[in-house]
């Protein structure tokens, strides 16, 4: 298989020199955004779907057209499999019927992600599969690790794995996980071998570009997250 994805381009020789004042202001400065009502809506159906099926729980977070969920949802039968993604577009594409212990949930992830904290979730395995890697420097607060929110994603603890086609927002990554927790991880190669969780997996690999992804068991941690 052949395919044409562009590799990322970037302004950025290496790790973003404000990576550790962004992530030292989340840790600190709560996280003063309102919780928009659609989100707050969609958070308490999977919250209740969620509670109808006591299982443990996989967080597939920016799940897109949901091919994801359904993967993991049959690699994980004995588990519920939340897939969350804001856009409606992606979503309603049609890829078959979703897995029993699968649900595909519109939400701003902001949001979902603290009200899933409030609620007292602690997922099994969280999934942040090839997110907008916003390459350019002038864009760090908008990737994950630089957003005030990303005490939240750590908080919520489990078995993490992020994936990316962008070596350097795996290492950043990395580096705000042990900023924040004292946990030491480091961006490895991956190799999916024809399986491919995500559309953009299946094209990254196509085009000949290295896949890179860490993983790491992080505990609950609701203290990570500042409260007003």
């Amino acid at each position: 298989m052949h395919a044409n994805s562009r590799a990322i381009v970037t302004n950025q020789p290496g790790p973003h020199q404000e990576l550790a004042r962004r992530v030292s202001r989340a840790l600190v400065h709560p996280l003063k955004k309102p919780i928009a009502e659609h989100t707050r809506s969609a958070f308490a159906k999977a919250d209740a779907w969620r509670s109808a099926r006591p299982r443990p729980l996989i967080l597939d977070a920016g799940c897109g057209v949901g091919l994801s969920t359904r993967q993991l949802a049959e690699q994980f039968p004995d588990h519920v499999v939340i897939g969350v993604d804001r856009s409606a577009d992606r979503l309603s594409r049609d890829h078959g019927e979703l897995p029993d212990n699968a649900l595909l949930v519109r939400a701003d992830l902001v949001d979902f992600w603290r009200l899933a904290l409030a609620a007292g979730w602690q997922p099994a395995r969280h999934y942040v599969l090839y997110p907008n890697p916003y390459p350019k420097a002038a864009h760090l607060k908008m990737r994950w690790h630089g957003h005030p929110v990303f005490p939240a994603i750590l908080a919520l603890g489990g078995r993490f794995e992020l994936r990316s086609n962008w070596r350097l927002y795996v290492e950043e990554f990395a580096l705000a996980i042990q900023q924040a927790t004292g946990e030491v991880v480091h961006a490895e190669l991956y190799r999916p071998d024809g399986e491919f969780l995500t559309p953009f997996e299946r094209k990254y690999h196509g085009s000949g570009q290295s896949l890179w992804r860490l993983q790491l068991d992080l505990p609950p941690a609701p203290e990570l997250l500042p409260t007003p």
